[in-house]
């Protein structure tokens, strides 16, 4: 997998994943800190110096910044070792689903906002929605190290899953009732649906309820990571209380 980017390098490489080259360009050699060199040393990879061609063709073209590496594809979990990370910080499982979501940048967006709200974990679809890649990655501005991702290919079966494990499942949609309403301090799932279409209808029936987040202007919807962060960060403010 390629990631991009300062930052999004910078955490790769403190992450646990495993690192083969890192790509900096030749211009940049003098002002290259110690501590840089240091974490790719740590990381047994090989640092290379190249000229921008080569990592615009390395990054078909992405904002990189003049940093860019190689390091092994992301590892996907199982839904259940979001449910087992939860259990093991002692705290109730908070779990967001992504229904179809197809844009790198959302998802990476996404992945940002989860890690930073402390989320468990994100389940995915297997088909017809985007998974991790070097957008995604870069997007994330580092985050995607640090947060589980679990694909399924089910989604129903896997919210099925986390029902039985006590999560109580919210879809974000319109025509709900008020979210700022609902009482989300216990074990909770968050269901964002896709950027066009919302949430699918087989997937908001088996939600326990749908919430929709109050709108003022003449649009009357929102990103869906836009949406995600505002309800995610509501779960936190009232797990605070």
């Amino acid at each position: 997998m390629i990631v991009c980017g300062k930052n999004a390098v910078l955490e790769a490489l403190r992450s646990s994943e495993k690192v083969f080259e890192v790509w900096v360009n030749k211009s940049l050699a003098k002002t290259l800190d110690k501590d840089f060199s240091n974490l790719v040393r740590k990381k047994n990879a090989k640092l290379v110096f190249v000229d921008k061609n080569f990592l615009d063709k390395k990054t078909n073209g992405a904002h990189h910044q003049g940093f860019a590496l190689n390091a092994e594809d992301y590892k996907y979990c199982e839904v259940e070792d979001i449910l087992s990370y939860a259990e093991q910080k002692g705290q109730q499982p908070f779990v967001v689903i992504l229904d179809k979501v197809e844009d790198p940048h959302n998802l990476g967006s996404v992945v940002r906002v989860c890690e930073c709200a402390g989320v468990h974990g994100i389940i995915i679809p297997k088909h017809n929605a985007c998974e991790v890649n070097h957008t995604v990655t870069k997007t994330s501005a580092g985050a995607i190290s640090y947060v589980k991702i679990a694909k399924v290919s089910n989604l129903n079966n896997a919210i099925e899953k986390l029902k039985q494990n006590g999560l109580w499942i919210y879809g974000v949609e319109l025509g709900g009732e008020d979210f700022y309403s609902e009482d989300l301090r216990g074990p909770v799932a968050i269901v964002i649906g896709s950027e066009g279409y919302g949430t699918s209808e087989l997937v908001k029936k088996n939600c326990d309820k749908v919430l929709t987040l109050p709108m003022f202007g003449k649009v009357n919807s929102l990103n869906a990571s836009v949406a995600c962060g505002i309800a995610v960060f509501e779960v936190i403010r009232q797990r605070r209380k």
